[in-house]
């Protein structure tokens, strides 16, 4: 029985040692029919040469400049369509995946036809039975998504069931070809953080539901490289990203909700100081100017600030260049890392 063809698309954009060993765990995969497809984003530490040296049976494909997760993913999509995959799978190049996976994802497939996505259960790398997803709720109240089981020891029973969840997460999003060809691509505003979700939720107006699969497993290294999931750069497209979410995909109500937190938030990183309220001690002007010196230089502070900014002022895409400044200022190894395929929504 022939089984469906896969093309596995993996992101790397200066993560050479992450990708070798995302490439050596998919190497171990029991699947049959699947290719891997490369995607580089315009590294300069040699990823490359070491990629091709070391996996030369991979189709490597040079985009000559960072297109993001979105824009880097759809160079890799459109090459495994036109290479007629039934399946695309795009993986996290700081992950490693289970020999099971592929496997569980078909099964899940077959199991779901009209689903439009299915993303698996993911652990922490660094402590491999801590579960990172387990699936994805929006918390209309706190108006955004959590991630289910996250920080949570697998009993491999509470997370164990096959289900429907409000989206994916581009960490490890598996794809029937057809629903690519129906809801089209990633989309390339969001440049990074939560273009998955908004692909999710095309799918799901679509009619098809998002799906999570449990026996599809795998370990992420949650965003190392990005200097953490709450560091300047991640906070910069998380705040602005969830802005042009809930544009395009929440009720009037929701999307008021959204604003209105962001306002708070605005508020309380930069007005709240201005008044002296929570300083700790007694009230001294030099205590206040500390403060509010502390509070206008915060990088996540600024990070914040500005992806709001930008969302109002229609700037998509990239983040300016000051926002990898601050996160230079704030964790200066980011300053020429990767960027990680994909971050998970604000929490």
């Amino acid at each position: 029985m022939n089984q469906p063809s896969i093309s596995i698309v993996v992101l790397n954009w200066n993560g050479r040692d992450d990708t070798l060993a995302c490439l050596e765990s998919i190497g171990k995969i029991a699947y049959p029919n699947f290719r891997v497809i490369m995607v580089d984003n315009g590294s300069a530490d040699n990823s490359v040469a070491a990629i091709r040296t070391a996996f030369p049976e991979v189709e490597l494909i040079e985009t000559g400049a960072n297109l993001g997760f979105a824009g880097g993913n759809n160079v890799g999509i459109k090459r495994a369509l036109e290479n007629g995959a039934d399946y695309v799978f795009l993986l996290n190049n700081d992950t490693e995946v289970d020999p099971g996976m592929l496997d569980a994802f078909v099964a899940a497939a077959k199991r779901f036809p009209d689903a439009g996505v299915f993303s698996g259960k993911i652990y922490y790398h660094a402590e491999p039975n801590r579960i990172w997803y387990a699936g994805s709720q929006w918390n209309a109240k706190a108006t955004h998504f959590e991630q289910i089981g996250k920080g949570k020891l697998d009993d491999d029973t509470t997370y164990s069931a096959v289900r429907e969840t409000d989206t994916a997460i581009g960490c490890a999003f598996f794809m029937p070809a057809e629903r690519l060809r129906e809801i089209g691509l990633l989309d390339d505003d969001f440049f990074l953080c939560l273009e998955e979700t908004d692909w999710c939720y095309r799918a799901k107006e679509a009619g098809y539901p998002s799906i999570f699969v449990p026996d599809a497993k795998l370990w992420h290294k949650v965003s190392v490289s990005f200097g953490g999931e709450n560091s300047p750069l991640a906070l910069y497209f998380q705040t602005r990203n969830r802005l042009l979410w809930a544009r395009r995909h929440a009720g009037v109500i929701q999307r008021l909700r959204v604003h209105a937190a962001a306002l708070r938030s605005l508020f309380d990183k930069f007005i709240l100081p201005l008044t002296g309220t929570g300083h700790r001690g007694p009230f001294t002007p030099k205590g206040w100017w500390w403060t509010v010196r502390s509070a206008y230089r915060d990088p996540r502070n600024l990070a914040f600030f500005l992806g709001v900014r930008d969302f109002w002022l229609r700037r998509f895409g990239d983040c300016p260049p000051v926002v990898r400044q601050l996160a230079k200022k704030a964790t200066p190894k980011v300053a020429d890392a990767a960027i990680p395929a994909s971050v998970p929504g604000p929490e």
